[in-house]
């Protein structure tokens, strides 16, 4: 059963390129703070961000919930990374992806879970999210809310999948 990931996201080593002052990556992560649409991460210099998520445990991802109300400035190319402790900007254009989402502004608005492939999220230690560009293109990128779901701890092993009707 997937649940929220919260807790066993390592707060202390977050790292979040070109976030603005007073607008970084915990006020979108964060119980709490990510439930008020008013505090929100936002990106500084340009509309690209870059969050680099490393987890207390290996987790299992199996969705991501982005949220954004300001519809110009919401993401729209996300492309997730595993276990690239220390991607940076440059390393996005060299570096395949795990997964990549083109977002539509009624997605962003409501903060639906987008589903991961599970074969590309099963041992995650470390989330990097790329915020390559935003809906209107605008300068900066604004999001209320990033939620991960999945399961912490004990890996997915394909063996013990049993076909419907097999049981014992």
């Amino acid at each position: 059963m997937a649940k929220d990931l919260l807790e066993h996201i390592d707060f202390s080593s977050l790292e979040c390129l070109n976030e603005a002052p007073n607008h970084g990556a915990a006020l979108a992560l964060k119980q709490g703070y990510r439930e008020q649409d008013e505090l929100y991460l936002e990106s500084d210099t340009d509309e690209q961000l870059l969050l680099n998520i490393r987890f207390t445990q290996r987790v299992r991802l199996h969705s991501i919930v982005i949220k954004a109300i300001d519809e110009a400035k919401a993401p729209k190319r996300v492309k997730l990374y595993t276990n690239r402790p220390s991607l940076g900007f440059s390393d996005t254009s060299s570096v395949p992806s795990a997964q990549e989402f083109e977002l539509t502004p009624a997605q962003l608005a409501k903060g639906d879970p987008l589903p991961l492939k599970v074969v590309k999220f099963n041992q995650v230690d470390v989330l990097s999210v790329f915020i390559e560009d935003n809906q209107g293109g605008e300068e900066t990128t604004k999001l209320c809310k990033i939620a991960l779901f999945g399961t912490a701890g004990d890996t997915f092993n394909v063996a013990e999948i049993k076909k419907v009707g097999e049981e014992k």
